[in-house]
């Protein structure tokens, strides 16, 4: 047996050839195993054993000179195939890139067939400077900040008042601003930044045109309403998108962090706006609109409602006393609330509840804005924004009590009413019209449907506002071919 195997090593062609030739001649004397010859006319079968095989085929017809065949490649050059597809692919994305900047190019030379567009003044804030007997606006809507005569009147048939002077133009640092302080003292103007400006701009009283700021402060994203305690010499901030109260030394600037903050599920914050300081009580009040989310260090995805990542994160470390933003919000913790007003120690800070709530259906409160009060009358003045009113409370309300009294109604000219405050000098009550291009004066205890004293306007007489305050996306809706734009 060894032996044959060792033949059969040196010897493996012959074997090889030897096995072939009976195999063949077995197929050859069997009749293909029962499939028939296939060189001969008798009837196929297409099985062998009950499997199928293959019994014929058909050749391709010959090439001609014309046909394309596919060049035979070396597979060495492999690499080269793949650089060349990448440099057709890049060149297809250049082309495609080109033309995509020559159409965006050309959409951005069209003009439009219309504009909504709102050319006045819409005012957000108002404060008196009665050392100066002067009175500031601002303009929210063309990022201005507006100085007036304090007795300035708009006669029915005038087109608007003009201002002193203009604090307006890109150096100024102004963008949504809609919070107001004048320095007593200085007459310094404060003004607060909403959106798109995360900063709290100081100019002095003499500024106007395109003047810089003489300092300005890094605020949190989403500041709004403001309040300064002079005996303190300290600045409170409502933080509309962090539902927090952030202070800051008054004289703070740059990137300063505040000293305090107060935020978390137990204070009630829910889209706080209008801030008012009783100085008698130390006491702070909240407008608060109702909509609110709980926050924790690290628990969204650190971006905000358009996939933008938040400026100022609120992640931990980032500043001390720095308030957690919408980025840092628990997933499917939104929530909206009865518009409010909270209560707290001025001194408050951290997760703290609020000493009283003023809410409810006697109240008549429908979007708190700005705020002010008078310690000495023991009085709390509220702009009610989608009441278009003016409500007093006492500065003792707790529950849902009903305001001691309310100015509202067609004579007031009232309409989205969203700053206020009062000439104490004067004994007048000013108040902001965000919807209709005034800004209103009235005796400090007025009430009912009352007209006011003065009327500083910024447009033509009657003429409507689209009030359009930071629009963002917008839709068509084809029924009934209405255009809806959320502000």
């Amino acid at each position: 047996m060894k032996a044959l195997f060792r033949w059969l090593q040196k010897n493996s062609r012959f074997a090889v050839l030897a096995a072939i030739s009976v195999l063949g001649g077995f197929l050859l004397s069997s009749g293909w195993g029962g499939l028939g010859n296939p060189l001969s006319d008798s009837p196929l079968s297409s099985t062998l054993d009950g499997r199928e095989r293959l019994v014929s085929f058909d050749p391709l017809p010959a090439m001609g000179m014309d046909n394309q065949m596919c060049e035979w490649v070396p597979a060495s050059t492999s690499r080269t195939l793949v650089a060349a597809l990448w440099q057709q692919q890049a060149a297809a994305a250049r082309a495609e890139s080109s033309a995509d900047a020559a159409r965006r190019e050309e959409v951005a030379g069209r003009k439009p067939l219309r504009m909504i567009r709102d050319p006045y003044a819409l005012f957000s804030a108002v404060a008196v400077d009665p050392v100066r007997n002067e009175v500031v606006l601002q303009d929210e809507n063309l990022f201005r900040t507006l100085v007036y005569d304090r007795l300035a009147n708009t006669p029915p048939n005038a087109t608007m008042s003009e201002p002193k002077r203009i604090i307006a133009g890109p150096d100024t640092g102004l963008g949504f601003n809609c919070g107001l302080y004048i320095d007593p003292e200085s007459g310094d103007i404060y003004s607060v930044n909403n959106d798109t400006q995360d900063h709290m701009v100081i100019h002095s009283r003499e500024a106007k045109g395109n003047s810089p700021p003489s300092r300005k402060l890094h605020t949190p994203h989403g500041a709004f309403g403001i309040a300064v305690d002079e005996e303190e010499q300290e600045i409170l901030l409502t933080i509309q998108h962090s539902n927090a109260v952030v202070t800051f030394p008054k004289m703070a600037k740059d990137e300063e962090p505040p000293v305090r903050v107060l935020q978390g599920d137990k204070t009630l914050l829910a889209d706080p706006h209008g801030i008012a300081l009783d100085t008698k009580n130390d006491l702070i009040f909240v407008g608060n609109f109702g909509s609110t989310s709980s926050m924790r260090p690290g628990a969204g995805a650190g971006t905000n409602y358009f996939g933008v990542w938040v400026r100022g994160s609120g992640l931990s470390g980032e500043k001390p006393n720095w308030p957690l933003d919408g980025g840092q919000s628990i997933p499917g913790s939104g929530r909206n609330l009865p518009p409010a007003i909270t209560v707290y120690s001025k001194n408050a800070s951290g997760d703290t509840a609020p000493l009283r709530v003023i809410s409810g259906p006697k109240t008549q409160l429908n979007w708190p804005a700005g705020m002010t009060v008078h310690s000495e009358r023991g009085e709390l003045f509220v702009a009610n924004d989608m009441g278009d009113s003016i409500l007093v409370f006492s500065t003792s309300a707790n529950g849902d009590v009903a305001p001691i009294r309310v100015l509202k109604g067609p004579n007031t000219l009232l309409k989205y009413p969203n700053g206020i405050t009062l000439d104490l000098v004067n004994d007048e009550l000013w108040v902001a019209n965000f919807g209709n291009h005034t800004a209103t004066v009235y005796n400090l205890t007025a009430s009912g449907d009352t007209k006011p004293l003065r009327v500083i306007r910024s447009g033509p007489l009657g003429v409507p506002t689209p009030t359009l305050a930071n629009p963002h996306p917008i839709a068509y809706d084809t029924k009934r071919e209405e255009i809806l734009v959320p502000n």
